[in-house]
């Protein structure tokens, strides 16, 4: 399951999404978005759970609670959407 993470702080990093929910489960993989510019977090980033019940628990119990000062939403992901607007162009 794909779940999205925002109102992450500015200093958060990959390595410490991953450990905040590894405690719930095994982690396949994160990710905390960056700037490209500034290479600053831009408090939000995605976590992949292979397990469906383990996610879930991570989002009963993580959401809403406060991490490194801040409450973080988390949820499950919504897939891509595609880009419309350039697509119909040509």
């Amino acid at each position: 399951m794909n779940l999205y993470v925002s109102n992450l702080g500015f200093n958060f990093q990959t390595e410490e999404l991953a450990t905040l929910f590894m405690e719930y489960g095994a982690v396949s993989s994160a990710k905390v978005i960056v700037d490209k510019f500034t290479n600053r977090s831009k408090g939000f980033g995605f976590v992949e759970m292979p397990n469906q019940q383990e996610a879930e628990k991570a989002i009963n119990e993580l959401n809403g609670r406060e991490v490194d000062g801040r409450s973080i939403n988390v949820s499950e992901a919504r897939p891509p959407r595609e880009n419309t607007r350039y697509s119909n162009r040509y």
